[in-house]
C-alpha cells in the first residue's frame, strides 16, 4: 500500500487483537515508547552489539562504519563427538559414598563422592565473521547522524549515518522462513556505496570467492574439546560446517574478486548480502565421520530455494513469521494513575521504503540510548523501559529457539569465543529450565519445542547412564549436558558435578506444557512415556531412612556447601530439600497425567501413589527459613547466589499461600536471610519467589536490582545487572536472566493453576498505577489480558480458543467462578462481572 511515495506497513491481527478494554481506549494503543534497543555509536565491546537470529542462525551486529563486523553463530557447532556417559566403577562408589553418608562422615563423604564424577561437557563454538571494509572517507562520517537500534517489533538491526550529506543505511535480519541471514546497505546518492566484503572464523577452515560473486567458507569443529583432553592423541573428526556469503547489487554496479577471498564493490546504490550455513550435525547419537549430510551443497540449495525473492519478498516473509509470535503479547505500564499513553499504534505505522530501511519518524527519545535509560532507572524509575526489557526476553527466545533448532544454551545461540564462560553449556540445575520459563505464560510455546527433544535424546543417553552408573531403572541427567546429550555427571567436586536431579527438573516442564494447553497428544505421546522413564528413575533412587522416609542419597543442594556436625565444611549428605521438592512435582505430574489419560492403574503409578507420603517433607529451620538440607546444618554462605530449597513455591507448586502458609513464611524468611545480591539468573528467580509469595514491595526491589548497567571492562565488580545490550549478566554474559525476566513480569501479574487464575497478584501499584497487559497465557488453555488504572482492577478479557473451562477468578480476595466456552470472548469489571461475551472466528488470528 502506497502513500505519497512511502509505504505502510499493516500488521496482521494476532490473538491479542480479539480484546480490547471498553473503558479505556488510551489502551488501545501497544505501548508507551518504541520497542527499540538504541545505541549512540558504534559497539565497543561485544555486550555492545545487537543480536539477531532466526533460532539456528545468530549474528551480532556491532555498528562500526568504516569497518563492520556481523559475528556469526550456528546452533549445531560445538567440539566433540557423541560420548560414553557410563562409568562401571560408579557403584562400588557409590556405596562407599552412601555408607559414609549413613555414618554422618559428610566431609568424607563429599571428598570421595568425587570419584562418581565423569569427564566436562563438550563446548559450543562460533561460526565466524563477516567484514565490511569501506573507504576512508567514512572515518569522517558526522557523529550527531549515528543512530543504530534493534527494533523489536520487526526483530531487524538498523545502521544510519552521513558521510558528506550521503546518507548510508544497513538492515540486517535473520530470516527463520527462508534460513538465512540477510543485510541490506544502501546510500542516499547513486552510485555512493563502495566497500569489501570478506569472511573469516577462528576455526580452522578454507575459503574462496567465485565468479558468482559468492564467498564459501568450510571448516571444521574440534573432534576433542579444549584441554584437559581425555587422551591428548585421540583427534577424530569433528562436525564439519560450511557458510556462504551470496553478493547482490544494482545493474552497473561493479565486483571485483580479490585474493580468491574477498569481494569488492564499487558505484553501488543498494547491496544485498545473503548468508547460508549448515552443518554436518545428524543428531547426538551420530558421529561427525559417519554423517552423510553435505554442509556446502545445503548451504547452496538454501540460496538456490530463495533466488526468485527480492530483499522486500525476504523482508515481507520475516516479517510475517516473527510477528505471528512476537505480537501474541503486549505490556504497557505507567506511574500515573490515570493512564498517560502517546497515541501509537502499531496497527499501521509510517515508514521508508523496506528498500532504504524500516525508519519511524524522530522522536525525542532518539536521542536518548538504552545504555543512558538503564543507568537513569535507578531515579527515574520508567514503566516503559520495564516492558522493553520483558519484550525483549521474548525476542530473544523467538531468536534462538524454534521448532527443530538445538535447545538455548547458556548463551542461547550468540558466542564470540573459542572457550566461552561454563563452555556455553546448558545447565541444568536452574539455567536451561530459566531459558524456557516464558515460553508457556508469554504465549510462545512453539519455542520451547527444542526442549522436548533435547528430553527425548536426553532419555536415550540417560537410560544407560542410570543402568551402569546406578543400577537403576529409567533415565537420568546430572548438571551438565551439551549437543551429544551428555547425562553423566560433570568433572570435579561434588558440589556442582554430583546432582542427579536435572533430568527429573526437565520433566516439570512437559507436565507444565499441557496444563497450558491440555494437548492430550502430546501428554501421549511425548510427555508420558518421558515422565514414566524419569519416574522410574527416582523410585530406584530413593531408599529407605531411618523413620520410613524414602530419601535421596547421596544429595547435594545445587553449588552450595555447609558446616557439618564435626565443623567441616561439606557438600554430600541426605535428601536435600531440592532434591525431595522436584521429586515430589514428578510425582505429582505423571500421577495426573495418568488421570487425564485413563492410566491410573499403570503399576509405575501404584508404586508412585505409595512413595509420595514417604517422602521427606519440607522442614523449617530454627531461625524460621526453610531448610535447605534434610539436617538444620550451619550455613557458610547464607547469600548464595541459588535458591535451590525454594523450588516448591516456584517453579514448582507444593508450597502455595492458600495451602501451607507457615511454609510461605517460612519461604519469606529465606528470601530476606538470602538478601538482594547475586547473578542475574538469581536475581530473576528472586523475582518470581516474591511474585509467588505475592509481596509486590520485594519483587520490585528485585526488578530495580536487575536493571543496573554493567561495565564491560570492570564486569568483575557487578553482581548481575545488564550491558548495554540488555543482555543478561552474571556475570559474564547469562541469557537466563532474560528469560528469567519475562516471566517473572508475568508473574506478577497472572498466576493460575488449572482451576484458578490470580489477577494482579503482585502489582506494584505504586510503580505501575495503570497499565495493560494482554495476551498472556494461564494454566487451563486460557489467553488472558488485564488493564487496571489507579492500581486497581479496571476490566479482564479472557478466552480459551479450543476448550471449555471452568476458572476461580481471584482478585484482592473475591473470587468468582466463570464457566468459559470455548471460541468466545469475555470481560470482566473489577467486581468480576461478567459484564459481555462474543464469539470470535478461527480465521481471527493464526
Amino acid at each position: 500500500m502506497m502513500e505519497d511515495g512511502d509505504w505502510i506497513l499493516v500488521r496482521r491481527p494476532t490473538e491479542k487483537d480479539l480484546w480490547s478494554p471498553t473503558l479505556m481506549s488510551d489502551f488501545n494503543n501497544d505501548s508507551s515508547k518504541p520497542l527499540k534497543v538504541t545505541f549512540s555509536g558504534p559497539a565497543k565491546h561485544w555486550t555492545d552489539a545487537i543480536p539477531i537470529g532466526n533460532g539456528r542462525l545468530g549474528a551480532m551486529v556491532w555498528g562500526g562504519v568504516a569497518v563492520e563486523t556481523l559475528q556469526l553463530n550456528e546452533d549445531t557447532l560445538w567440539t566433540g563427538t557423541p560420548g560414553n556417559y557410563t562409568d562401571r566403577n560408579v557403584p562400588e562408589a557409590l556405596s562407599e559414598v552412601r555408607k559414609l553418608v549413613d555414618g554422618g562422615q559428610y566431609a568424607a563423604a563429599t571428598k570421595a563422592a568425587v570419584k562418581l564424577s565423569d569427564n566436562p561437557s563438550d563446548v559450543y563454538q562460533l561460526l565466524g565473521d563477516i567484514k565490511l571494509e569501506f573507504d576512508d572517507s567514512h572515518l569522517k562520517y558526522v557523529e550527531n547522524t549515528y543512530r543504530r537500534e534493534l527494533d523489536l517489533e520487526t526483530a531487524t538491526a538498523r545502521v544510519k549515518y552521513s558521510v558528506d550529506n550521503i546518507e548510508f543505511t544497513r538492515e540486517h535480519f535473520a530470516s527463520h522462513p527462508d534460513q538465512v541471514i540477510v543485510t541490506k546497505i544502501s546510500g542516499s546518492k547513486p552510485g555512493s556505496l563502495s566497500f569489501t566484503v570478506s569472511l573469516d572464523s577462528k576455526l580452522h577452515h578454507h575459503l574462496e570467492a567465485n565468479n558468482q560473486n559468492q564467498i564459501i567458507l568450510q571448516g571444521s569443529c574440534p573432534g576433542k574439546r579444549i584441554p584437559p583432553h581425555i587422551s591428548v592423541h585421540e583427534n577424530p573428526k569433528g562436525i564439519q560446517f560450511s557458510t556462504v556469503l551470496d553478493l547482490q547489487v544494482n545493474p552497473g554496479a561493479i565486483i571485483h574478486v580479490l585474493d580468491d577471498k574477498k569481494l569488492k564493490v564499487e558505484g553501488s546504490d543498494w547491496a544485498v548480502l545473503i548468508l547460508a550455513a549448515s552443518s554436518s550435525f545428524d543428531g547426538p547419537f551420530t558421529k561427525p565421520s559417519d554423517s552423510k549430510k553435505e554442509p556446502t551443497s545445503e548451504s547452496l540449495n538454501a540460496l538456490k530455494s530463495i533466488i526468485g525473492l527480492s530483499y522486500s519478498d525476504l523482508y515481507t516473509r520475516h516479517l510475517d513469521d516473527y510477528q505471528n509470535l512476537f505480537h501474541r503479547v503486549s505490556l504497557q505500564l505507567s506511574k500515573n494513575s490515570r493512564s498517560m499513553f502517546n497515541d501509537r499504534s502499531l496497527e499501521i505505522k509510517k515508514a521508508k521504503s523496506p528498500l532504504t530501511g524500516l525508519w519511524s519518524k524522530k522522536s525525542e527519545d532518539d536521542t536518548v540510548s538504552t545504555a543512558e535509560r538503564v543507568k537513569s532507572f535507578q531515579t527515574d524509575e520508567d514503566p516503559s523501559f520495564v516492558e522493553l526489557l520483558f519484550q525483549y526476553g521474548r525476542y530473544l527466545l523467538i531468536s534462538c529457539s524454534r521448532p527443530g533448532t538445538q535447545v538455548a544454551n547458556l548463551q542461547g545461540i550468540w558466542n564470540k569465543d573459542i572457550e566461552p564462560a561454563w563452555d556455553g553449556a546448558p545447565h541444568l540445575n536452574i539455567n536451561l529450565q530459566m531459558n524456557y520459563w516464558p515460553s508457556l505464560p508469554c504465549n510462545l510455546k512453539e519455542c520451547q519445542e527444542p526442549l522436548f527433544d533435547f528430553i527425548s535424546s536426553l532419555s536415550i543417553n540417560g537410560s544407560k547412564t542410570a543402568k551402569v552408573n546406578y543400577e537403576a531403572g529409567g533415565w537420568v541427567a546430572h548438571q551438565v549436558s551439551d549437543i551429544w546429550a551428555k547425562t553423566s555427571p560433570d568433572r570435579g567436586e561434588a558440589v556442582w558435578a554430583l546432582w542427579p536431579m536435572g533430568g527429573a527438573w526437565l520433566c516439570t516442564h512437559l507436565w507444565e506444557h499441557y496444563t497450558y494447553t491440555l494437548d492430550k497428544d502430546f501428554l501421549k505421546n511425548k510427555a508420558y512415556p518421558l515422565l514414566e522413564g524419569c519416574a522410574s528413575f527416582l523410585l530406584d533412587w530413593l531408599i529407605e531412612g531411618p523413620g520410613g522416609y524414602l530419601e535421596t542419597n547421596p544429595s547435594t543442594s545445587p553449588e552450595h556447601m555447609f558446616i557439618a556436625p564435626d565443623g567441616s565444611s561439606a557438600s554430600v549428605s541426605y535428601s536435600s530439600t531440592m532434591d525431595m521438592a522436584i521429586i515430589r512435582e514428578v510425582f505429582s505430574g505423571i500421577v495426573s497425567a495418568a488421570e487425564v489419560l485413563g492410566r491410573t492403574d499403570d503399576s509405575i503409578i501404584g508404586k508412585v501413589r505409595e512413595a509420595q507420603p514417604r517422602l521427606l517433607p519440607t522442614r523449617v529451620a530454627r531461625d524460621g527459613s526453610i531448610m535447605e538440607w534434610a539436617q538444620d546444618f550451619q550455613d557458610p554462605d547464607v547469600h548464595h547466589r541459588h535458591v535451590s530449597h525454594l523450588f516448591g513455591l516456584f517453579p514448582g507448586h507444593t508450597i502455595t499461600i492458600e495451602k501451607t502458609p507457615d511454609l510461605c513464611k517460612a519461604a519469606d524468611n529465606t528470601l530476606y536471610k538470602r538478601g538482594e545480591d547475586g547473578p542475574g539468573w538469581s536475581t530473576t528467580w528472586k523475582i518470581a519467589l516474591w511474585a509467588r509469595l505475592h509481596n509486590t514491595e520485594h519483587a520490585y526491589r528485585m526488578v530495580k536490582h536487575l536493571i543496573n548497567l554493567v561495565d564491560p571492562d570492570h564486569e568483575a565488580d557487578f553482581e548481575g545487572g545488564l550491558y548495554s545490550n540488555l543482555f543478561t549478566a552474571h556475570p559474564p554474559f547469562q541469557i537466563d536472566a532474560n528469560f528469567g525476566f519475562s516471566a517473572a513480569v508475568a508473574e506478577m501479574l497472572v498466576q493460575s493453576t488449572i482451576k484458578d487464575l490470580y489477577l494482579l497478584p503482585a502489582l506494584p501499584r505504586d510503580k505501575w498505577a495503570s497499565g495493560c497487559v494482554k495476551g498472556l497465557k494461564a494454566r487451563g488453555g486460557m489467553t488472558v489480558n488485564v488493564c487496571w488504572q489507579g492500581g486497581d482492577l479496571l476490566e479482564v478479557g479472557l478466552w480459551s480458543k479450543e476448550h471449555n473451562t471452568v476458572k476461580r477468578l481471584h482478585y484482592r480476595g473475591t473470587i468468582v467462578t466463570a464457566n468459559i466456552l470455548r471460541g468466545r470472548v469475555y470481560t470482566f469489571n473489577r467486581e468480576l462481572k461478567c459484564l459481555k461475551s462474543y464469539p470470535f472466528s478461527e480465521g481471527a488470528f493464526s
